[in-house]
């Protein structure tokens, strides 16, 4: 699934949830992902007494930065993503004056708090990663916010 759209500096409101049965372990469990637009990652994976690799449990920009704190609820039970993301400037000789920086909010706690990312696209669309795992999603928005 993939916005029409692109988005640059955003707010991201996300619900998922993983299924209620557990099946499988480690990055087998409700696999998925938000795609930031550019090109990062924030994982969804049930990550509720699951082991896996620090940076691919649920919150962690994955391959990137884990959460600071797990605080995945239990399986089948609704989770949200409140991801402000802050997109990378350029002055007009085209050199970085500000990286992409984001900040993830899970179940209300702030786990990844302006984690800077580099350059890259300065906007992109937004895309939920088909994993092959079941996973549940609701109440998806997208607020745009004016760069500072």
């Amino acid at each position: 699934i993939v916005t029409r759209q692109k988005f640059g500096d955003c707010r991201i409101h996300i619900e998922w949830a993983t299924p209620a049965e557990v099946k499988g372990s480690g990055q087998g469990r409700g696999n998925s992902g938000v795609y930031l637009p550019g090109q990062h990652e924030v994982q969804v994976l049930d990550s509720h007494e699951n082991d896996t690799y620090p940076d691919g449990q649920a919150a962690a920009i994955y391959g990137r930065q884990p959460p600071s704190v797990n605080v995945c609820r239990k399986p089948g039970e609704w989770q949200s993503y409140d991801i402000t993301v802050e997109q990378p400037h350029y002055d007009a000789a085209g050199g970085l004056v500000r990286p992409r920086r984001v900040t993830v909010v899970h179940n209300g706690v702030v786990v990844q708090d302006r984690v800077e990312l580099g350059g890259g696209p300065a906007e992109g669309p937004i895309l939920l990663q088909d994993h092959g795992n079941p996973v549940r999603f609701r109440n998806i928005w997208v607020v745009p916010i004016a760069a500072p």
